[in-house]
């Protein structure tokens, strides 16, 4: 038997509900043809699983672990040739499913890993039976906490910054809301890439943060007139933006079309302040693109691995407690909004030293 977490089912509506959280025992499970056994050793939050407790997702399972993130130990295999590649080995998991390599969108059903229907699976518990072809090896300079980090926000990130928005070297680009995972993690990307990153948020101390690694400047965009103070801080050799990246939604092109170069991009991967966005005329005539960015394929997941080794970039963490039972300590942090990157759970509380790979 393993330890695992899912929500329980209680009466309540849609976003006035708060599902609580349950831990199990359940089955550890088996390995068929081209599985491998991954003993789970630390996971990762998302906003999603929050989202999920609210019932404000689709799809949600009450017996699916939680759990989208994660890094292991490879301990089983199904056959000689994946033992060879991949026993004893720390790798990231894939937190998605039906979406192979297109750029303009998954192929097939797809679905994230965790709490929903359609995968049996979440990454809080303490053991996964996964498709080889589902892993990528944990970069080796990182800590068991940061791997576990990586997946889900990477890759949203990874997509949103470069396959959407193009974003090259020498470009200026804001990124809103700095302090969650996906933000700090395109701002790591755009830094590693060499254009000059502009944030926003509502707090001076995560906008100072964002500063530490590498942001040029941060408005605070509780005050009205933030985008106007934005535009005095834009370089005079090139006094534009080349791109947003937002995770809120709301009035993001309302408040940046203005500071866009003609055909500038807004790629946009959330709706944190609202569901809606308005797109005047004055957006369509400088040829302004709002583009939508999901998670993204597992193509993009590889690469976005690659990048991550390549720049020897570390993530961002808030907070890191050790146990399923310590959970809801961080699930209070994300709900109220309280962090500066990710949130990590140590599943495997019992594997040592959980400082290096």
């Amino acid at each position: 038997m393993m330890k695992a977490l899912l929500v329980e089912k209680i009466d309540g509506k849609p976003g006035q509900v708060y599902y609580p959280l349950k831990q199990v025992d359940l089955p550890k499970p088996s390995i068929r043809p081209g599985e491998v056994l991954v003993k789970i050793l630390a996971a990762a939050l998302n906003h999603r699983e929050v989202f999920i407790r609210q019932h404000l997702y689709p799809g949600i399972s009450f017996e699916t672990p939680l759990g989208a993130d994660g890094v292991g130990l490879v301990v089983d295999t199904s056959s000689p040739e994946l033992e060879k590649k991949w026993k004893g080995k720390k790798v990231v998991l894939t937190p998605g499913r039906g979406w192979q390599d297109s750029e303009e969108g998954p192929e097939g059903q797809y679905v994230i890993v965790g709490g929903t229907v359609g995968v049996s699976h979440g990454t809080l518990q303490e053991y996964v039976a996964i498709s080889a072809a589902e892993l990528e090896e944990a970069p080796s300079h990182l800590t068991i906490p940061e791997a576990a980090a990586i997946p889900l926000a990477g890759l949203t990130a990874y997509r949103a910054t470069f396959t959407k928005a193009k974003l090259k070297a020498g470009q200026n680009v804001l990124i809103s809301g700095i302090g969650g995972g996906v933000a700090l993690f395109a701002l790591q990307f755009a830094v590693a890439t060499g254009a000059t990153v502009f944030v926003t948020s509502g707090s001076e101390e995560k906008i100072a943060k964002a500063k530490e690694l590498g942001a040029a400047h941060g408005v605070n965009y509780k005050q009205q007139d933030w985008s106007k103070q934005l535009k005095a801080l834009l370089p005079k050799d090139r006094p534009y933006l080349d791109a947003v990246i937002d995770g809120a939604g709301g009035d993001i092109v309302m408040q940046t079309f203005s500071l866009l170069k003609l055909g500038g991009i807004i790629s946009c991967y959330g709706m944190t302040s609202n569901p809606k966005t308005i797109f005047p005329m004055q957006a369509v005539l400088k040829n302004i693109e709002l583009r939508g960015s999901t998670m993204g394929s597992r193509k993009e997941f590889a690469e976005m691995v690659q990048f991550i080794h390549k720049h020897n970039i570390k993530p961002v963490l808030s907070s890191v407690v050790r146990g399923l039972d310590r959970a809801e300590e961080v699930f209070e942090a994300m709900k109220n909004g309280t962090q500066f990157g990710k949130l990590v759970v140590e599943v495997d509380i019992e594997g040592g030293d959980s400082s290096k790979l």
